[in-house]
């Protein structure tokens, strides 16, 4: 103590005093970095003590002070309280304050994520850790660590809509590629929990092709889903990988996916009862794996995949006919697919009550209405969002010391000589 004054009562007078400009809080930042050891170890910290600050206007310091309450392991009430804490001080935090001390920031908010799984109440903890990705995130193109743990939070909660609100967001920089595959494989969960499917196969195709040396649980569980997706969305499966895939890739995750392999095959063959006998002879494999509801899915839609076949050889059928020649069980089950596929767009078709007979329209989307020229519109804008991104990128990386360096590592132990082109130097556009 020196002059009466605890440390406690000084880091508190630092944090009172400079949080109000960016200088300031450089300052204060450097202050409770070199404090951190003695504010852990200070028993004079207490929860009263944050009654002294505001969360809104002394955030950094808040941030700090409330990592070390909330740290360690806690009875289960206890930690009840410290998620009311922490979900009160995300809402009301300034984003600017909390960016200076990200790293710890996200610790607290994982922290937050463990303790409302702990309470089996993950709907508790989706608004707040969507508020901090927010928060934390620099850019709406940038990956946070915090991207995975919200989507994981609203996948076991069952809240689609709040996940699918941070996947539009087109991801260019990543820090940690873990992180991205998660978020890829939580997204593509969440959005074929919505039924979204053509979203779910981007996002799970990210996690397949993405680079790896070697084949991690996360790829080889989203390689999985993605045979599916492939089958529900596509109707078509390749046992090929996409090019782009890693080698490890290519040679290791088809080894391992035998039961979703074969399903895709027998799928490809159009036949249902050889599909459905691969479904029995694996069930317990899919159920294992907890991908048994969306094989049914697969499965289902062979049913509308050979349907919507008949729409291209005929154009006028009976429900029984189209019964029989996909293999379901009667006129009725027929109708209801038919149905189905009317209602989601799939096929233009009318069913004549009387007669039990089924005609099959052209599509009578011309393309010009308003609302498909908005359409139209925004992927056309999208698309040169994402071109000027990708010559920035490439502009970037052709002068990037590391890059350099690599390539002309390569070109000696090639040695093209002359035929070689040259590097890429920084340009004008």
């Amino acid at each position: 103590m020196i002059g009466g004054t605890s440390p406690m009562e000084t880091v508190i007078t630092s944090i009172q005093a400079l949080s109000a400009s960016s200088g300031d809080l450089s300052a204060l930042h450097r202050i409770l970095k070199g404090a951190e050891e003695t504010i852990r170890t200070d028993s004079d910290l207490q929860l009263s003590t944050l009654d002294q600050l505001d969360p809104s206007k002394h955030s950094l310091g808040y941030l700090y002070l409330l990592d070390v309450l909330t740290c360690g392991p806690v009875s289960k009430e206890k930690a009840s309280d410290s998620v009311l804490l922490i979900s009160r001080f995300i809402a009301s935090c300034d984003a600017e304050q909390i960016r200076l001390g990200s790293d710890k920031f996200v610790s607290l908010c994982k922290r937050f994520k463990d303790r409302v799984l702990e309470l089996n109440d993950p709907l508790r903890g989706v608004a707040p850790l969507l508020t901090a990705v927010r928060k934390v995130q620099v850019s709406t193109k940038r990956l946070t660590a915090l991207h995975p743990d919200c989507l994981q939070l609203c996948l076991q909660s069952k809240c689609y809509k709040a996940g699918f609100s941070i996947l539009s967001d087109d991801i260019l920089e990543v820090d940690q590629p873990r992180d991205f595959y998660l978020y890829c494989y939580y997204g593509g969960m969440i959005c074929i929990g919505q039924k979204k499917f053509q979203k779910a196969l981007e996002l799970l195709y990210n996690v397949v092709t993405a680079p790896m040396h070697t084949v991690n649980a996360i790829a080889l569980e989203a390689y999985k889903k993605y045979i599916l997706v492939t089958l529900i969305h596509s109707g078509q499966f390749s046992i090929s990988l996409p090019k782009c895939a890693s080698t490890s890739a290519q040679r290791n995750l088809k080894t391992w996916c035998t039961p979703y392999t074969e399903v895709g095959n027998c799928y490809n063959e159009g036949k249902i009862s050889e599909l459905e006998a691969v479904v029995v002879a694996h069930s317990s494999d899919f159920e294992k794996d907890n991908n048994l509801g969306l094989v049914k899915q697969a499965v289902s839609s062979l049913y509308k995949r050979n349907i919507l076949r008949l729409t291209q050889k005929y154009l006028t059928l009976s429900l029984q006919d189209i019964a029989n020649m996909v293999q379901l069980a009667n006129a009725k089950e027929a109708e209801m697919h038919v149905l189905q596929m009317i209602q989601d767009g799939q096929i233009h078709a009318l069913i004549n009550q009387k007669d039990g007979m089924v005609r099959f329209l052209e599509d009578p989307e011309q393309y010009k209405t308003s609302e498909m020229i908005e359409v139209m519109d925004s992927v056309i804008q999208r698309t040169i969002r994402l071109s000027k991104n990708l010559i920035a990128m490439d502009e970037s990386l052709s002068c990037d010391p590391l890059y350099l360096g690599k390539v002309g590592r390569e070109r000696q132990r090639y040695d093209f000589g002359e035929d070689f082109d040259t590097v890429p130097q920084k340009f004008s556009m």
